[in-house]
């Protein structure tokens, strides 16, 4: 009888990991979700997951359920904080008890994917998408603490089987960030940050977590580092002219000048100060929106991970905007 594989996936209640959770079930894995006590199971409900309610600093509990782990896929991470050291704790310390936990027990692990994002190299350098080979230059705290989780989990590539993946801009069913921007076009603006042409890697979820597999399951991957996103690189333009195509009708475009992005940002942040919870739009949000380019080339994944995009632009914004419609989010 063939043994059943064990995967366990920090995050499984959100966007990415709520995904991963489902491909690793088509895969036939046995799939533990990790979760936060506050998390919803909203995208788990009725699926055969077992649900651990365990913090990432509760390394005892993180030992008795990494113990028989084929795959540990590492996507849980703070994207919104009101210091700078909320980051540090909820994306590296994290990790680290995580790695510890899986170092200090007798373990049959293949492969940790640790979840990572373009943030941690930093935005094109001279209008060039950036490799695995660019030096990074992160802009905000978020990708400061997304590339020191890199680093860290490089110390322990020594003793555990480690591949970092590297995320874009993602989209698709499910997701409540990117889906501002749907939500302003049903109102029939579109919104375009600057006055200059912008380009970025947008990836569907679908291809995200197809990367993420490929990554996990390949002989070649321990110890590298991947950029898992859009083959294409994209303008928002043309991302306009897609979701102009799935509802079926025009929008305004209106642009926004980069002063405007900034003064806006200010604002949410100070009143984030009477509030306990953080400003989801801040200075540094703004800062990476008005970067000329967020682009990235996955030829490694392509050479090395037999990566690729299955999902093009239309139909990923159209699948979407369908699904959004469904949900009666639109």
């Amino acid at each position: 009888m063939e043994s059943k594989i064990i995967s366990v996936v920090t995050g499984a209640s959100g966007f990415v990991g709520s995904h991963m959770v489902d491909y690793l079930l088509s895969k036939g894995h046995t799939v533990k979700c990790i979760l936060r006590k506050t998390s919803s199971t909203r995208w788990l409900k009725d699926k055969p997951v077992e649900i651990f309610y365990t913090g990432l600093f509760e390394k005892e509990k993180l030992k008795e359920i990494l113990k028989d782990a084929d795959y540990l896929f590492h996507i849980a991470g703070i994207v919104k904080a009101k210091e700078p050291e909320e980051y540090f704790k909820g994306n590296v310390e994290t990790t680290r008890t995580l790695l510890e936990a899986l170092s200090e027990i007798e373990n049959k692990i293949k492969k940790v994917v640790i979840v990572s994002s373009q943030t941690a190299c930093g935005p094109s350098l001279d209008g060039k998408p950036c490799t695995e080979e660019t030096p990074e230059h992160p802009i905000t705290t978020y990708g400061r603490s997304k590339l020191a989780e890199e680093q860290l989990a490089k110390s322990f590539m020594n003793k555990l089987p480690i591949t970092i993946v590297r995320l874009p801009a993602v989209y698709g069913e499910r997701d409540t960030e990117i889906y501002q921007v749907f939500k302003v076009y049903k109102m029939g603006i579109m919104t375009l940050v600057g006055f200059d042409e912008k380009k970025l890697n947008l990836s569907h979820v679908d291809d995200v977590v197809n990367g993420i597999y490929l990554a996990a399951i390949s002989e070649n991957s321990k110890g590298q580092t991947y950029f898992i996103a859009s083959e294409k690189i994209y303008s928002w333009l043309e991302i306009s002219d897609a979701i102009e195509k799935a509802f079926g009708k025009k929008a305004i475009i209106i642009r926004i000048p980069h002063l405007i992005v900034y003064t806006v940002a200010a604002f949410a942040e100070f009143f984030a100060m009477f509030s306990s919870k953080a400003a989801t739009f801040n200075l540094e949000k703004a800062k990476d929106f008005v970067q000329k380019e967020w682009t990235c080339d996955v030829s490694k994944a392509k050479k090395e991970l037999g990566y690729k995009q299955n999902v093009s632009l239309e139909e990923g914004i159209r699948r979407t905007v369908e699904w959004y419609k469904k949900m009666n989010w639109l």
